[in-house]
């Protein structure tokens, strides 16, 4: 018997010598057991575990991920494939003087010095990221709120350079902005305070926060980031992207391990590999797998020596930026219980545009903050402003006022920026005497669900959950990327499109960003332009929305059949 089937044995199936009437398996046996009882008993392992996932959750959890159509991977993989050959052939005519080469290259002198420049990996920006630049980088001139203007460009080599024309595009809805509660403005409360702390502190600081660097400002601050996330301390650093990628060097390195979402950002991701310890990548949202990560990191330790991990940190984002997803956190802390782990959870995207008070992930899913072991965020999505912070137990932050290099080495924040975020989280706090931070969040809320229900409606494959203010739409051909970006703003929309390798080769997407600064006539103009030109490219791929409409249809005839009876 091999041991395979010594462990099917041992599973509670029986093996039995084969006979004349049975047809023998690989190892010379069959198995018989009760289908019946064997997927009853699975059925009923699966509604348990189902129950009690879903008491996790105190309102339902949904989030949309529908399949790429296969004809339409099929032409997105032809489509690469017919670009990559005709890049190569520019590429033997540029080499051979056909074709004029605007790269930067190696000097004939200077071929036998370490080459500066990678040919073969500039490949890609060479051929297929220079035809449409012109979607990225497009300079503004105004504030980034709901509407914005741009400065017209023009370019006469095909995107290697750009001209600007002196003519400004006015009034364009921006869908791309980070602007979540559409405190991005040159007016109103939160300007007025910045513009007056600017006159009294002035705009630099000119130190760092160990220094004489370290304002009444930021501690102000500090203290009120504190009791805005529910946690005993806090402490504010001048640049988001610093805040992960210094920051968790400090808390862990060699002889620790993190698990790591497949999809985090890329300041987690270089944060992590500053950092020394070992890495492992858990499938997206996906439990089993990173369940299945820490049961073998707590049965075999350290590679090697098989000596217990010093700490194993478990990295999620609360609302993920290029999926619109919003992470499991619920599940994620039943493991990090479970397994004693430590959890930090990046709340760049999810702070103010989350919750019924605003207060991230933590206060969508009706959680304890103190669950959550190092809470991070950004002041540059939701606030208006720039920067980030951490939050948690006193011990953590007086440790990272010491030992993180952003606080040691790094100039701290602007005051007019310190005072911006100050004014703008009592005003989502309610502590600035009026309404109007709860009006914002209720109306992101709405804005969020009535423009994706628009879009789902129009048949648009977008991803995401319910309530997530990212907003993705799958263009999937790489030809699209370009054609979406430059006929939306043709209709007066600004938008972001994206493509490999920030996502999928197979998965282009357009991401819109929703905010409460958005009038319910700006989003129908937009989804107007959307649905336009979703007609002329044929992005209109969702299957589930084509056979409910097409069921709409038919049970209208059948009533305006019988009506006219």
């Amino acid at each position: 018997m091999t041991l395979n089937s010594v462990s099917k044995l041992l599973n509670g199936d029986t093996c039995h010598r084969t006979s004349q009437t049975k047809k023998p398996g690989a190892n010379g046996y069959v198995k018989s057991h009760c289908v019946f009882q064997k997927q009853q008993n699975r059925s009923r392992r699966s509604t348990e575990k189902n129950h009690h996932v879903s008491a996790l959750y105190n309102k339902p959890f949904e989030q949309s991920f529908e399949e790429t159509p296969l004809l339409v991977a099929v032409l997105t993989y032809m489509g690469y494939g017919i670009l990559t050959i005709f890049g190569y052939l520019r590429d033997f005519l540029r080499e051979w003087k056909f074709e004029k080469c605007h790269l930067a290259r190696e000097r004939e002198e200077q071929k036998d010095f370490v080459p500066l420049y990678q040919d073969f990996e500039d490949f890609y920006t060479r051929n297929l990221y220079m035809r449409i630049r012109d979607n990225w980088n497009r300079p503004i001139c105004s504030v980034p709120g709901a509407k914005m203007d741009l400065v017209e460009r023009t370019t006469p080599d095909y995107n290697w350079t750009f001209e600007h024309t002196g003519r400004v595009i006015k009034d364009v809805i921006n869908m791309g902005s980070y602007n979540y509660l559409g405190f991005a403005e040159s007016s109103g409360a939160c300007a007025d305070a910045a513009s007056d702390c600017c006159m009294k502190y002035g705009v630099g600081v000119s130190s760092t926060r160990q220094e004489i660097g370290n304002l009444d400002k930021h501690e102000e601050l500090e203290k009120l980031a504190a009791r805005f996330l529910g946690v005993e301390s806090s402490m504010v650093f001048g640049m988001g992207f610093a805040t992960n990628s210094m920051n968790i060097p400090a808390l862990v390195g060699r002889g620790c391990l993190i698990l790591s979402d497949e999809l985090n950002h890329a300041s987690l991701v270089l944060g992590a590999r500053l950092s020394g310890s070992t890495i492992r990548v858990f499938k997206h949202n996906n439990m089993q797998s990173l369940e299945k990560l820490l049961r073998d990191a707590i049965v075999h330790g350290q590679p090697r020596t098989h000596r217990p991990w010093k700490k194993i940190l478990i990295i999620v984002e609360g609302i993920y930026s290029m999926e619109g997803s919003i992470v499991r956190l619920p599940e994620i802390i039943a493991l990090k219980k479970k397994y004693k782990a430590y959890l930090y959870l990046d709340e760049a995207h999810s702070i103010g545009a989350l919750g019924p008070r605003g207060r991230g992930v933590v206060d969508y899913f009706g959680l304890d903050p103190t669950d959550v072991d190092i809470m991070m965020g950004t002041f540059t999505k939701s606030f208006g402003a720039a920067g980030g912070y951490i939050g948690g137990k006193k011990e953590l932050i007086d440790y990272l006022r010491s030992h993180s290099h952003s606080a040691v080495y790094a100039t701290s924040m602007s005051s007019p920026v310190t005072q911006q975020i100050i004014t703008s989280m009592k005003c989502i706090m309610g502590e600035d005497g009026t309404t109007l931070g709860q009006k914002r969040l209720n109306q992101l809320s709405e804005n969020t669900t009535y423009f994706r229900r628009k879009l789902h409606e129009m048949g648009f494959i977008i991803y995401g959950n319910n309530d997530s203010p990212v907003v993705p739409l799958m263009l999937y051909m790489p030809a699209k990327i370009g054609a979406f970006g430059r006929e939306m703003l043709k209709r007066n929309i600004g938008t972001v499109v994206v493509g490999f390798p920030a996502t999928p080769i197979i998965e282009s997407r357009a991401r819109f960003c929703v905010s409460a600064a958005h009038t319910r006539e700006m989003l129908d103009t937009a989804l107007k332009a959307i649905s336009e030109v979703g007609d002329v490219l044929q992005l209109k791929y969702s299957r589930y929305n084509r056979a409910q409409s097409e069921d709409t249809d038919c049970f209208s005839y059948l009533e305006s059949h019988h009506d006219h009876q």
